[in-house]
């Protein structure tokens, strides 16, 4: 929508609110970079696309963004793009002969020779991790194949035996999990990068490897406001101040990849279930990724148990699913968001799904726009209604909704395009670019149209709508009002 209430003369195909809550969040790349598949992948379900600049070139990225933003145009429909920084990721050096053969029980030293390694020692360029380590440390490499534990320190070299072995090649990464490391949160890259997400206006940043709370103040200082902040929870120090760094960000992601490499993997699904619930509680965003339809890479169909990891997820109240290397890499990108559309349908069908999607407890906070989307909910089961449409400037309004998880679709009228699309990664929203109300007789006369345009509501229908008064005003939800539509509202207007 162009914000004047008529559809755009370009619009070729209007995506109408996907009739799932949660949303899916497609990882883009070689598999997945071109206007066919991009089209593709959006019209198969996906509400927003990550970026992950580890890979390519910001000229690639800017391409890929233009063509994401085409999509408004075309179907009448606000994208959603995370730019997902790569962070300070921690990585051993070169060999002389390019891999060694690591066994089990013998010595090894990590040490800041730039030498090229040998079975004996190599290069560990990272002089934060010398400070940080003690006796006892364990040390992950390659993805946790391979297993080191501290024997020895010093300001140069770190003395360590192997506990499971294997080949070691150059430049493979180096987790760190029993110890916080005093990284800057940013690189270089990561500022560049940073900088360049933020010059092409785009919805969501994420932070990697968060470690505690003060590691997201200059990403948020670089940013300026302009985009939300996302942080990712890999590193089990994080979970040690989960509710800090949910307090500091806008949304966080429970990355499996580096976190499940860190801890044990039964440990996973406890943090996963911990970090959901949190976020939950304080009405944070929050995305579950990494694996989820991992086999869909090759083949056309996932494993019996992936479906029930993306269910899970789902179950749980998560806003969002993200598929990776599926929709980024893989042979089949377009039938990997079909699965996960198909999947999300099926669940939130199920007559227990609002059952357990409440067994996370979500306490309004003493203010006057919790207690009226508490009081939205209970509402739109009591009459009934087909949806609660809000009208919000900054999303808060939404965001506090949204928490509810209410049974009814969210539809959210906003002035303001950064927050339409932004509210991409929220549980249940559908959101829309449109001019600003001024007077209550226009907020009701609005909420009606839109609710028959859009398909969420017929004549003789119930709708729920909040806004705040004076109209513009940010934060100031004050209105709950319950309005019965005719079916005749879009006279007069084009549809």
């Amino acid at each position: 929508m162009a914000g004047n209430e008529k559809w755009s003369d370009r619009l070729t195909e209007y995506l109408p609110p996907r009739g799932r809550k949660v949303r899916i969040l497609a990882t883009l790349g070689p598999a997945s970079r071109t206007p066919e598949m991009i089209g593709r992948l959006f019209r198969a379900g996906a509400d927003a696309f990550r970026i992950n600049m580890s890979h390519g070139d910001q000229a690639d990225k800017a391409e890929v963004i233009r063509i994401i933003r085409n999509l408004e145009v075309l179907h009448g429909r606000t994208t959603t793009i995370l730019v997902d920084l790569q962070g300070p990721k921690l990585r051993v050096g070169a060999f002389a002969e390019g891999s060694v053969m690591l066994e089990t029980g013998q010595a090894f030293l990590l040490d800041l020779d730039t030498t090229p390694g040998t079975a004996e020692r190599v290069c560990l360029p990272h002089k934060e991790v010398f400070y940080a380590l003690e006796v006892g440390s364990r040390l992950l490499l390659d993805d946790g194949k391979l297993v080191l534990r501290v024997t020895d320190k010093g300001e140069t070299a770190i003395a360590t035996r192997v506990e499971v072995g294997g080949v070691l090649s150059n430049n493979k990464g180096l987790n760190v999990p029993d110890v916080v490391v005093p990284l800057a949160a940013l690189t270089e890259k990561d500022r560049s990068d940073l900088a360049f997400a933020v010059d092409q206006n785009v919805d969501w940043i994420a932070l990697s490897f968060v470690q505690r709370p003060e590691d997201l103040a200059e990403a948020r200082r670089l940013i300026g406001g302009k985009a939300a902040l996302l942080a990712k929870i890999e590193k089990p120090a994080a979970l040690d101040r989960l509710e800090g760094i949910l307090e500091l960000c806008d949304a966080v992601m429970v990355a499996r990849g580096d976190l499940g490499v860190e801890l044990p993997p039964e440990a996973v699904p406890p943090a996963q279930k911990r970090i959901v619930e949190t976020a939950r509680e304080l009405g944070k965003p929050v995305v579950v990724a990494t694996q989820m339809l991992e086999s869909m890479i090759k083949s056309p169909s996932p494993t019996r148990a992936e479906v029930s990891d993306v269910a899970t997820a789902i179950y749980d109240g998560a806003d969002a699913v993200m598929l990776s290397a599926e929709s980024a890499a893989g042979d089949w990108p377009e039938e990997s968001v079909s699965m996960m559309d198909r999947i999300a349908l099926s669940v939130e069908g199920d007559k227990g799904y609002a059952r357990r999607l409440h067994f996370t407890e979500t306490k309004a906070d003493p203010t006057t726009a919790d207690a009226l989307a508490e009081a939205a909910f209970d509402i739109a089961k009591t009459v009934s209604a087909k949806a609660i449409i809000c009208f919000t400037s900054s999303g808060s309004t939404a965001r506090r909704i949204a928490r509810e998880r209410p049974a009814v679709p969210i539809l959210v009228l906003t002035p303001k395009m950064e927050t339409a699309r932004q509210l991409g990664l929220l549980w249940g929203a559908h959101a829309v670019h449109t001019k600003d109300v001024g007077s209550f007789e226009e907020m009701v006369a609005k909420s009606k149209r839109m609710a028959l345009r859009h398909g969420l509501a017929k004549g003789g229908d119930r709708v729920i709508v909040m806004a705040g008064v004076p109209f513009g005003t940010p934060g100031s939800t004050n209105v709950l009002h319950v309005v019965r539509l005719t079916g005749d509202e879009l006279k007069g207007y084009e549809s």
